[in-house]
C-alpha cells in the first residue's frame, strides 16, 4: 500500500503538502476531505486522523496529522534535496524557526483574507 494524503486543496497547510510532494515527485494517492461538507467530522475520517482535521497521511499502517510534522516526515523518508530539510543542525533549526512562525503567526491572518472573500 502506498502512500495517501488526505487533504482539501482550499486549506493551506494542505496545500503546502500537497505542493511540496508534487515538487519532490513523491508518489502519493489524493484523498480529498471536503471541508465544506464537514466531510472531516465523518467516523470514516476519524479512523484516518481522530482529530479530524486536514491534512493527514497515512503511510501502511501509519497515519500522521499536522502540515509541519507531514513535510519533516516526507523530507527525511524521501531524501529530499538539502535545500528542502538540511543536514547541517544550525540550516534545518532555521527551518523548523521559520516553519513554526509561519503556523502561529502567517497561516491564521491569512486564512481571513480567504474566509472574507469565499462569504
Amino acid at each position: 500500500m502506498g502512500l495517501e494524503m488526505y487533504l482539501d486543496l482550499n486549506s493551506q497547510p494542505c496545500r503546502s503538502v500537497f505542493l511540496f510532494a508534487k515538487k519532490n515527485k513523491i508518489p502519493f494517492e489524493f484523498k480529498h476531505v471536503s471541508l465544506f461538507t464537514g466531510q472531516q467530522h465523518s467516523e470514516e475520517y476519524a479512523k484516518i486522523n481522530p482529530k479530524r482535521q486536514v491534512p493527514a497521511i497515512k503511510d501502511g499502517d501509519f497515519t500522521l496529522s499536522e502540515s509541519v510534522a507531514i513535510l519533516k516526515y516526507l523530507a527525511r523518508k524521501y531524501q529530499t534535496p538539502d535545500h528542502w530539510y538540511p543536514n547541517d543542525l544550525q540550516k534545518r533549526a532555521r527551518v523548523d524557526e521559520y516553519l513554526a512562525w509561519q503556523h502561529s503567526t502567517v497561516r491564521p491572518h491569512g486564512s481571513k483574507v480567504f474566509m472574507f472573500k469565499v462569504r
